[in-house]
């Protein structure tokens, strides 16, 4: 392919455009068209010059990356007159969205390093810098390659991240030198590029850090990278709290990988539940509609609270010398939401194999668990909030009164708060019982058949018979699994990534519904948090869904003594 001319005669051929349109606008000037207006017509050529300027100084100054765009590339990048003039013809809300996006495309972008931990917790990190470049130092390969054998999470990551940088090496004219092209494989949200350390770098470390520890030559290639491209800002992206510490005592920026989380904020994280303010019914008392349909009744809101309300999420109103309502959201129209009256759970005749609801979220809870057209449920709160009892409460009742369900499947994620005690004996089953005491424990309250228990079945089933119903399956040997017409339970799920918790959703077959259970605040998976922990993508992802729900119970019903230990402690 033939090069273009040289820079400077090609600005120079561009400027004589722009004083050749400046003359054709002159001219055409009185006779223009309803459709521009007059700010447009005498800002069009200015701004087309300085556009075009913009473009030249493009394309005269390099760009300060590992190996810079070829001219050819950066040459073709001005736009030609005769589309300016179609811009200058738009709208002024569509010119101003046009320049908009000539100002990102054409603004600063930055260089990030990332480091290997990144990669191995997350393989799509290439794709998530946007517009930014990505540099990647030879050292980080080197423990890509010795972090590929085995079949741990970290391995599948390792390898999976070694076909992606294939798939992008193996691109038609990929050139390693000019950097590869994120986007060159499908990915359209990353414009950047990504960098292969293919040449030595002028690296002068401490000599307190030594030298052949793999972070210290990552830090190594910061430094040089960011001496050699300033002013450039060159970045340096890990999960490694330590290596971010001493980069930044190095002067280095330093980055954590924030892509994965979810939320910046635990407290952010969708609640199920909304309080109606105090005036609500003042407001809503001239368009509120109402209707009965069998038990429950039914209003048709409208007003501002409409925007932030979800399908499924509860809402109640409680004041002072008025009735209470405690609904749930089943439609949004437009403005208008409808809200369904809930059954109420509180009172015994409506108990769930003997389990009452003691609280406003445990009746929110139950309403969810027992309807039928729920696919997936999730529950959290904090310790002694009635999670796995009012799960299985309600399996129970579905699986042996209602024949809804065949039976009950419990699992959790097997992470443990102190040491190991080492490997199990026995069958899958039996390895699994030392994680599901919770499991034992609420099952030996529900299978009591005193009067105030369980109920008809609960007097008449034996604990042999409960159990019989219940199977313990380890989260290793889920994948390509199907569960059909089963009543699924995920313990703990605080403690799955958002890959592990697509995982075990993704098993549903026709008619099965999945609880996921957990408490954000007790996380015991290293490098997990609030943010990023597979429970909070999971509620993130499903509100909204008019198949699925989700309610955080807020007040512990185990004793006084854990209220207050959860509470202080």
């Amino acid at each position: 392919m033939p090069l273009p001319p040289p820079p400077t005669k090609r600005g120079a051929k561009l400027s004589s455009d722009v004083i050749d349109l400046s003359t054709r606008r002159a001219t055409a000037r009185s006779t223009a068209t309803a459709t521009a207006t007059p700010a447009s017509r005498s800002r069009a050529p200015a701004q087309q010059a300085r556009l075009l300027t913009e473009s030249v100084d493009e394309v005269v100054t390099p760009l300060p990356v590992p190996g810079a765009r070829s001219p050819v590339a950066r040459t073709e990048a001005p736009a030609p007159a005769r589309p300016a003039e179609r811009v200058a013809e738009k709208p002024a809300p569509q010119k101003a969205a046009a320049r908009a996006r000539k100002a990102k495309a054409t603004g600063p972008t930055r260089l990030f390093v990332l480091d290997t931990n990144v990669l191995l917790h997350d393989p799509t990190a290439l794709f998530r810098f946007e517009e930014h470049d990505i540099f990647l130092p030879m050292i980080v390969l080197e423990e890509l390659d010795g972090h590929k054998k085995g079949m741990t999470e970290v391995a599948r990551n390792g390898r999976q991240t070694s076909r992606l940088l294939d798939a992008l090496a193996g691109v038609k004219g990929a050139d390693m030198a000019q950097g590869l092209a994120l986007d060159s494989t499908g990915n359209v949200a990353a414009g950047g590029k990504l960098y292969f350390q293919t040449a030595p770098l002028d690296v002068t470390m401490p000599a307190a850090l030594p030298q052949g520890k793999a972070d210290n030559q990552i830090l190594g290639v910061v430094a040089a990278l960011e001496k050699q491209y300033a002013p450039r800002e060159v970045i340096l992206v890990s999960k490694d709290i330590n290596m971010r510490v001493k980069a930044r005592a190095l002067g280095l920026k330093a980055e954590d990988y924030e892509n994965d989380k979810t939320l910046e904020d635990g407290d952010l994280l969708y609640s199920g539940v909304l309080q109606l303010p105090p005036d609500f019914w003042t407001r809503q008392s001239k368009t509120v509609e109402s209707w009965q349909s069998g038990s429950s009744t039914y209003y048709r809101v409208s007003g501002p609270a409409v925007a932030s309300l979800y399908i499924n999420q509860f809402v109640y109103f409680e004041s002072p010398g008025e009735p209470s309502l405690y609904a749930r959201v089943t439609e949004i129209r437009d403005k208008t939401a409808v809200l369904k009256t809930l059954k109420d759970f509180t009172h015994l005749k409506n108990g769930v194999w003997g389990v009452t609801a003691r609280n406003r979220e445990q009746n929110f809870a139950l309403n969810l668990l027992m309807d039928p057209e729920i696919d997936f449920v999730t529950l959290a709160g904090t310790a002694g909030t009635g999670k796995t009892l009012l799960a299985l409460a309600s399996g129970l009742t579905q699986v042996l009164d209602d024949r809804r369900y065949t039976e009950i499947i419990m699992t959790r994620a097997t992470v443990s708060v102190g040491e190991d005690i080492g490997f199990l004996p026995g069958t899958e089953e039996e390895k699994m019982g030392p994680w599901m005491g919770a499991l034992d424990d609420n099952l030996e309250f529900l299978s009591k058949g005193d009067a105030s228990g369980a109920g008809e079945w609960g007097r008449a089933a034996t604990n042999e018979l409960i159990r019989s119903r219940v199977k313990i399956k380890s989260m290793n040997f889920m994948r390509g699994r199907t569960f059909m017409n089963k009543w699924v339970i995920i313990d703990e799920a605080q403690n799955l990534t958002p890959k592990q918790m697509k995982t075990l959703i993704t098993r549903a077959g026709p008619g099965t519904k999945i609880i996921c259970m957990g408490n954000l605040a007790q996380i015991d998976t290293p490098y997990l948090t609030e943010g990023s922990s597979g429970m909070t993508y999971a509620v993130d992802r499903f509100k909204g869904w008019p198949h699925g729900g989700h309610v955080t119970l807020a007040r512990g019903e185990r004793s006084r003594l854990a209220d207050f230990a959860s509470e202080v402690l």
